[in-house]
């Protein structure tokens, strides 16, 4: 597992999130707090508090390329 923080402050960046992430078969989680929500759902991602950087966790160990495209929203 790899995990990094991002920002997700507008609902452009969180569709954009969410396009990249459906792109992968891998287990993709948003954690906040105490709540965790899958990364491939824009509803769940939505139920988050976004106003302050959420952690990406990634479950699979070829996952590279997908942290390469989820460096443009690291907090």
């Amino acid at each position: 597992m790899k995990s990094i923080k991002i920002s997700l402050e507008m609902a452009q960046r969180v569709k954009e999130f969410v396009n990249i992430t459906q792109d992968f078969p891998c287990e993709i989680l948003l954690k906040s707090g105490k709540y965790v929500v899958d990364a491939k759902s824009i509803l769940g991602i939505f139920s988050l508090d976004l106003s302050q950087p959420v952690t990406v966790e990634v479950y699979d160990d070829n996952c590279n390329e997908l942290l390469a495209k989820l460096k443009k929203f690291e907090a």
